[in-house]
């Protein structure tokens, strides 16, 4: 689980985790057309779903979070997808606190479109290579996620020294099956849908 709990974080933390939330969401909302919200939706659906799929490790489970698939697709449009999809999994299901959904989200959203750039950072040629980048961004996503969340612990003081390290280890399988899933995925949709990713490739 990547979502931290109200009253872990001091009030610094949390300013500069709606700070930079904030100001993303601001940039982001200027680039939204109405012809994108459809598929904004339906990438918000995917991403709040997937917190819901729960895979047992050890005493405990940690869940799917599929970041990297939101920010494949949506790009920089990312952030509001990943902000709108946390709102509704912190009040819906107490999945974090209600006062950090600002830093969630930008350990979060800076992952999604961390995936972005890498999924856009070279000339994809050939259907492999979108798969391969795919497979990357979605692990990348989910690694970068969790360094960040682990990061802010630390920072909370030595009491979640313990808690940010479990973080790290429990999610190992989930960045292996996030990379699997988001590399099929991506090349199912360059087979039957390629205009969701943007993408011209030739062979």
């Amino acid at each position: 689980m990547v979502h931290i709990s109200d009253g872990v974080l001091s009030g610094e933390v949390l300013a500069a985790g709606w700070l930079v939330t904030v100001v993303a969401l601001a940039l982001t909302l200027r680039r939204l057309r109405a012809e994108e919200i459809p598929k904004l939706s339906l990438t918000t659906a995917a991403f709040f779903v997937a917190s819901l799929v729960h895979v047992p490790f050890g005493p405990t489970s940690v869940h799917l979070i599929m970041n990297g698939l939101v920010g494949v697709i949506l790009g920089p449009l990312a952030f509001i997808s990943v902000f709108i999809g946390l709102v509704l999994q912190a009040f819906l299901f107490g999945h974090g606190g209600i006062t950090v959904i600002g830093v969630n989200a930008m350990n979060m959203g800076l992952s999604a479109l961390a995936a972005y750039a890498l999924f856009r950072m070279s000339k994809m040629e050939n259907k492999v290579q979108v798969g391969v980048l795919g497979f990357l961004a979605g692990g990348l996503a989910v690694a970068l996620a969790v360094i960040l969340t682990a990061l802010v612990l630390f920072l909370a003081g030595e009491e979640f020294t313990a808690v940010a390290i479990a973080l790290l280890i429990a999610h190992i399988p989930i960045i292996i099956i996030e990379a699997i899933i988001v590399g099929s995925i991506v090349a199912f949709l360059l087979r039957i849908k390629p205009e969701m990713l943007k993408l011209e490739v030739s062979g």
